[in-house]
């Protein structure tokens, strides 16, 4: 007997065995949808998104700088009012300082 080589053909037309043609094509595919992606990304951040200009950027700025320090000032004097209440801490606060007088 003389072996012979038969291809296989799946009965479905479009299943497709693991090839290198393959793999680079799935490859291709998803480089080229990668590379539309940015593209579209970059049109649509040059037309379609407003950007803000510099006055109201840095009255936004001012803004905010306003909030972090009120923010921080609202803190300060919660820890200054229910301070601490040790003997090894050199600040106690308002409510340490009126348990030291009780």
């Amino acid at each position: 007997g003389v072996a012979q080589l038969v291809e296989y053909r799946s009965p479905k037309p479009r299943v497709v065995g693991s090839s290198p043609t393959t793999r680079a094509t799935k490859l291709q595919k998803a480089m080229n949808s990668l590379i539309n992606f940015v593209k579209q990304s970059y049109i649509e951040m040059m037309t379609k998104v407003t950007w803000p200009s510099w006055k109201d950027l840095q009255s936004s700025s001012l803004l905010v700088l306003g909030a972090s320090i009120l923010i921080s000032l609202i803190v300060f004097i919660m820890d200054y009012v229910f301070g601490i209440n040790s003997d090894q801490s050199l600040w106690k606060g308002v409510l340490g300082w009126i348990y030291e007088l009780i």
